[in-house]
């Protein structure tokens, strides 16, 4: 099914935060996440005609945008120029908590997250920030849905106990 330019960008219009979101919490600041999703945004609208339906879009961008952050991972890791930094804001006065306590929380919990591998990253953020089922996950990772769950429930059993560590 090949999607009017329109169409394509009214369909995005209404998955970009999401995208972003995903983008930023997986590549870890707000330049590279930008990119990421202009990245994938292009490709998607260059491949519109491989989508078979409209209802696949959100996956399909999903999917696209996930190899694209991979894709940057393992460029970092060859240029050894990546640290695991928090995540930037794109309004710190809006996004970020008031107080100096909850921030350096909100910190410290991004950096744990970093701190995973990425397949979990991956996981809880398509999870928790986009909203994706174990289903739809497993789909775009192409792992069984009973392997993504037991992966999620891992990857927030560490970040409980480093959150916990942390706190002491």
């Amino acid at each position: 099914m090949d999607f009017t330019p329109h169409e394509f960008a009214e369909l995005y219009g209404e998955i970009y935060v999401d995208l972003y979101r995903f983008a930023l919490y997986s590549l870890g600041n707000e330049e590279d996440a930008k990119d990421a999703v202009s990245d994938a945004v292009l490709d998607g609208f260059r491949q519109r005609e491989t989508l078979r339906e409209k209802s696949a879009f959100r996956q399909w961008m999903f999917a696209i945008l996930s190899n694209k952050c991979k894709r940057k991972k393992r460029e970092y890791a060859e240029r050894r120029e990546y640290e695991q930094l928090p995540v930037e804001d794109a309004n710190p006065a809006e996004a970020l908590p008031k107080q100096e306590t909850e921030v350096s929380e909100a910190v410290a919990v991004r950096e744990l997250f970093a701190g995973l591998p990425q397949e979990e990253q991956q996981i809880l953020a398509l999870r928790l920030f986009a909203g994706y089922s174990s289903r739809e996950i497993g789909r775009f990772l192409g792992i069984a849905p009973g392997t993504i769950r037991s992966k999620e429930h891992r990857a927030l059993a560490k970040l409980r106990k480093e959150i916990m560590e942390h706190e002491r």
